[in-house]
């Protein structure tokens, strides 16, 4: 990759249905969680009382799903491939919450090009692109695709 790419993104024109990219990995911990309780204010116990948490299906507290997403667009970025070339993020397609994502979780993102579509008139064009957040044992605990407008090459 580029250093171009790396600080700026990849243009339209540097994607291609078929490409695949994936991110390193995070660890999901209590304190992530605890703040994006505050943040969110959604305090439900599945995600804050352990005493509660071990009585239900799961057995132990899980991460917000939305705290998944969040970190999935995170690492998304942090490949390098979505930066400052970014003109928005567009639309989040069918999104699935497959698994729990449990305290101590390793994540990472795997994602492939799906589709391009040029709008000269915006400057760019759309990428669409299929998000996988799996876990440490490559299992998905989340899916779904993720629609971005970049920029043109300039010429």
């Amino acid at each position: 990759m580029s250093t171009l790419a790396l600080n700026n993104g990849l243009f339209f024109e540097d994607f291609h249905p078929g490409q695949k990219i994936s991110s390193a990995g995070r660890t999901i911990t209590e304190h992530d969680v605890v703040n994006f309780a505050g943040l969110s204010g959604d305090f439900n116990q599945i995600h804050t009382d352990a005493e509660f948490a071990r009585a239900t299906p799961f057995g132990q507290r899980i991460a917000h799903g939305i705290l998944g997403l969040s970190i999935a667009s995170g690492l998304a970025v942090q490949t390098g491939i979505l930066g400052q070339n970014v003109i928005a993020f567009r639309e989040i397609n069918e999104w699935k919450f497959v698994k729990p994502v449990f305290f101590g979780d390793t994540v990472h993102v795997e994602m492939e090009v799906t589709e391009t579509k040029a709008f000269p008139r915006l400057g760019g064009g759309s990428v669409t692109l299929n998000i996988h957040l799996n876990n440490q044992a490559n299992e998905t605990t989340m899916r779904g695709s993720w629609t971005v407008l970049v920029k043109f090459r300039p010429a």
